[in-house]
């Protein structure tokens, strides 16, 4: 079959990633399809434009150009998406017709545009929705009312995105539900997470780091962006109320808020390592001994990359994240424990019963993993997506 695989946001195109989209085109040409990634020039994360790349890993490469921007939260970068959106129906129309089109939401413009053309030439759609837009930047830019005018436009791509596809996947069935809101045709969405191949991430974590770790130190682990959704500062309060220097809080990642909360962090026993390659990434959490996730209120977020992290590194976790799918698997697999969403207070009372409880620790890294193996190894989880992709459209 000919696949395209439509997604804006593909990492670094090299090893040391842990994209979804590559991941499943490498399972598809496996299988003998032809596959084309369609995405953009400019790296997102690195806010630099690719050197021209054709192919990875056997894997077409077709780069759409997309206008820089700067801020992940900006006029810029939505103008961006659209115009490169526009571009991408550009690409398609002059392009032979596939079998199949696998769009990743968001972006939004691309994904309503793939979707008109796709139901047009009864061409198999399938959206997979990796984030909620606009309701995750209505988070940040939450005004009554004002933000529901200035977010319609964005509601409406993606309501036109999400009533054209053919078969729903997303990153959690949250996502999945908002998506069947509004599409009368598919009966039933499928949630794969977005989680990682635990093979994969097991060879990772056994890599040497350049950090020691003294005796008797607990290591808090954090992994991901350090943007407005994402609550570092409740985990800094909770330490300065703990006030024990044997335990490390190791923050791994890079964003907007970086500085800030380096500053915030000021005399507290905190490294910050700045982005990682995900090799490192691996390596440095399975040395860590308890993960924190910390998510703002109200954020959009459900089940994101650092579930599958923490899960696979077998680490007990310590969540105030409010979304029910995930506080549902943490209580499900006893393997950490929810806390009350921006509570100090909370919080350090959970990381201090954990702190003093090493039994508990384990039981609950053993139930972590276990919880990896059953619900985030892509080698177990994937194949149905692959299923998916496999089984033609009625219409052609």
């Amino acid at each position: 079959m000919d696949i395209v695989i439509i997604a804006d946001f593909v990492g670094r195109l090299d090893d040391t990633d842990n994209n979804r989209f590559t991941y499943l085109a490498e399972m598809l040409l496996k299988k003998g399809h032809d596959v084309e990634i369609v995405t953009s020039d400019f790296n997102h994360g690195t806010k630099q434009f690719f050197e021209k790349k054709y192919a990875y890993n056997g894997i077409k490469i077709t780069m759409i150009h997309e206008p820089r921007y700067r801020k992940n939260v900006c006029i810029k970068r939505f103008f961006a998406h659209y115009l490169w959106g526009k571009s991408v129906g550009i690409f398609l129309k002059r392009r032979k017709k596939p079998d199949v089109v696998y769009c990743a939401m968001p972006t939004l413009k691309a994904a309503s545009v793939a979707g008109k053309y796709c139901n047009k030439h009864g061409i198999k759609f399938i959206i997979d929705v990796q984030d909620l837009w606009p309701e995750a930047y209505k988070m940040v830019f939450n005004i009554p009312i004002i933000s529901s005018i200035v977010f319609l436009p964005f509601k409406i791509l993606a309501n036109s995105a999400y009533k054209r596809a053919d078969e729903i996947v997303a990153v959690s069935k949250t996502y999945v539900d908002r998506a069947l809101r509004v599409n009368k045709k598919v009966k039933e969405g499928h949630s794969v997470f977005l989680g990682t191949d635990l093979d994969v991430f097991d060879s990772f974590s056994k890599s040497g780091i350049p950090y020691e770790k003294k005796d008797q130190e607990i290591w808090l682990g954090y992994c991901g962006t350090l943007g407005a959704s994402y609550d570092l500062k409740v985990v800094f309060d909770a330490l300065r109320l703990l006030n024990n220097p044997k335990i490390k809080f190791v923050v791994m990642g890079d964003g907007p808020k970086y500085d800030e909360f380096k500053a915030y962090s000021t005399g507290l026993n905190v490294l910050f390592t700045g982005k990682l390659p995900y090799t490192d990434m691996c390596a440095l959490l399975a040395k860590c001994d308890i993960a924190v996730n910390p998510i703002m209120h109200n954020a959009a977020q459900s089940i994101i990359n650092k579930h599958a992290d923490y899960a696979a590194a077998g680490l007990p976790i310590i969540n105030t994240q409010e979304s029910k799918e995930y506080q549902n698997l943490v209580s499900y697999y006893e393997m950490g424990f929810n806390c009350k969403n921006n509570d100090s207070v909370d919080l350090k009372n959970r990381i201090q019963i954990l702190v003093d409880d090493i039994e508990l620790r384990k039981r609950m890294s053993v139930n972590s993993r276990r919880c990896a193996e059953e619900l985030f190894n892509r080698l177990n989880t994937y194949p149905a997506i692959i299923n998916l992709l496999e089984v033609k459209n009625d219409s052609n």
